[in-house]
């Protein structure tokens, strides 16, 4: 196949454009002076003066989850508690279910209430409801729902917000939260694989070929598995599995030599603090909730680079930040000299001191550019003294950090394009840029969605450019972005998504 009448963007430096792409199999056979007599009986797609990138990678997503929860009640974006109500009011659930949903930030509400059990009771009656936040680390219950639990609540690392009775309010966060679902929110596997076989439809539309998977904690790898057995597999997983299974030498071993070039697991997961919109991000002054301590971090790197596992940490506030860093610092000499790439996920406030410290170590920064425009009133409202640092991705970039580009879907949506123009504009309405000293360029923005990503998953000779011998992993845009200065919604749209050499979204002919 020959993709012509159009511009190729490698996002190789060294040749950044190309007249057209040829294709043989699943990989890039020719780019710049590529002629039809170099492929037996070419298919030749005419672009018709539209852009062809790299496909798009998602550095930090909870793909079942965001899959499953396409399929539940929705209440981001909701302006008070009544309007929460109101959508879950009108939900629809089968007798003997549990009521779902997410999205839901007390802090974005026009009136400054927290959400409580009693009030939940008044439109779910005796249906069991749970509703995660918008940073899914929050979950909201009705009364129904903790009898379940039989006030077996609290656990290490969580939260069980209580009235001045000392009752349950309806609010566990953290560790509370998660543990509660693991116990009692039951999904079958045929939900999950059912739900995630749309969701990579709906990737895939989005320009999406390949994820940096967070659900390991639920067993998504099986849910991966099934959908490659039966053919449904368009995007390229890699996954994480919880660091817990450090002590599990037998899994380890089983899953150190699992993969091929659709599944693959790569990295161990840890949480260092909460979130900004569950106000426990661990912060210098010593508010926040801390997960796992410095002292315990270093155990885990240490016994994860023994065995060669890089680390994903997730860390939001400045406190949880320089622990993840002074825990590397101090590990250094067992994963440096491995060349393991360890990432830190979020990274949203820092101290200005600790900002170069990523590029210093080596660590690279798995961010999400949407995060910035979305969370600013409540950043500015709760971190208000400490914004040097905060959302910092220009500045991390300039100190020679790598950064990758995800969503955090379901915490924002999957939709790589809208991410790159709130890395870009530093804006998501009407307003002007939120601390516009951050903003990227869009090359910048498209390095860190194609490029960064694959150096992350070890396949920066397979796939992030367009170049002979690479992975014909590709979007065709509607037009350049890089043609202006600007990227701006909706104004570029995808056209097709291409994988491995097939058309995965949209195959041409195109109107």
């Amino acid at each position: 196949m020959i993709l012509e009448n159009g511009i190729i963007r490698t996002l190789d430096p060294q040749l950044p454009t190309a007249r057209a792409l040829a294709i043989a199999g699943s990989y890039i056979a020719g780019g710049v002076g590529v002629h039809e007599s170099a492929l037996a009986s070419p298919e030749t797609v005419d672009l018709g003066g539209r852009c062809v990138l790299p496909a798009f990678t998602d550095s930090h997503v909870h793909f079942p989850t965001w899959s499953l929860n396409q399929l539940q009640v929705k209440l981001d974006g909701c302006g008070s508690l009544d309007e929460a109500l109101t959508r879950i009011r009108e939900a629809k659930v089968a007798p003997g279910r549990w009521l779902r949903g997410y999205g839901w930030r007390s802090g974005d509400w026009s009136t400054r209430v927290e959400p409580t059990k009693e009030v939940l009771d008044g439109v779910t009656g005796d249906t069991p409801a749970i509703f995660f936040s918008k940073d899914y680390h929050s979950a909201w219950l009705n009364s129904a729902a903790l009898a379940v639990a039989s006030g077996d609540l609290d656990v290490d690392g969580g939260v069980v917000e209580r009235d001045e009775n000392g009752e349950p309010t309806g609010v566990l966060r953290e560790e509370s939260a998660w543990t509660f679902r693991d116990r009692h929110v039951e999904t079958s596997q045929d939900e999950w694989v059912a739900a995630t076989r749309t969701g990579i439809r709906l990737a895939n539309s989005r320009g999406v070929a390949a994820i940096h998977d967070k659900d390991g904690w639920l067993g998504a790898i099986g849910i991966f598995q099934r959908l490659r057995d039966e053919g449904n597999l368009s995007l390229r997983v890699w996954g994480s599995i919880p660091h817990r299974l450090l002590d599990d030498a037998a899994a380890l071993s089983l899953l150190s030599g699992f993969g091929d070039e659709w599944l693959r697991i790569g990295y161990l997961k840890a949480f260092m603090d909460g979130t900004l919109g569950s106000k426990t991000a661990l912060l210098t002054d010593g508010t926040g909730v801390e997960i796992t301590s410095r002292e315990e971090l270093e155990e885990i790197i240490r016994r994860g680079g023994e065995r060669g596992w890089p680390l994903a940490v997730h860390a939001i506030g400045d406190q949880a930040n320089r622990n993840v860093l002074d825990a590397l610092e101090a590990t250094k000499d067992v994963w440096q000299p491995k060349g393991l790439r360890q990432r830190v996920e979020h990274a949203q406030c820092l101290t200005p001191d600790d900002v170069g410290r990523f590029a210093d170590l080596g660590v690279a920064c798995s961010v999400q550019f949407s995060h910035a425009p979305s969370d600013r009133d409540l950043a500015e409202r709760l971190w208000g003294e400490r914004l040097d640092g905060t959302y910092a991705f220009r500045s991390l970039l300039d100190s020679g950090a790598l950064v990758a580009n995800g969503s955090d879907a379901p915490v924002e949506e999957l939709d790589p394009l809208a991410g790159i123009a709130a890395g870009v504009l530093r804006t998501i309405d009407d307003r002007p840029a939120w601390r516009p000293e951050e903003a990227l360029t869009v090359e910048q923005a498209l390095h860190a969605t194609c490029v960064a990503p694959a150096y992350l998953s070890r396949d920066e000779r397979r796939r992030g450019r367009l170049l002979p011998g690479m992975l014909a992993d590709l979007v065709v845009l509607d037009r350049d972005p890089l043609a202006g200065e600007r990227v701006e919604r909706p104004d570029v749209e995808v056209i097709a998504t291409m994988v491995g050499g097939r058309w995965v979204h949209n195959a041409p002919p195109w109107d």
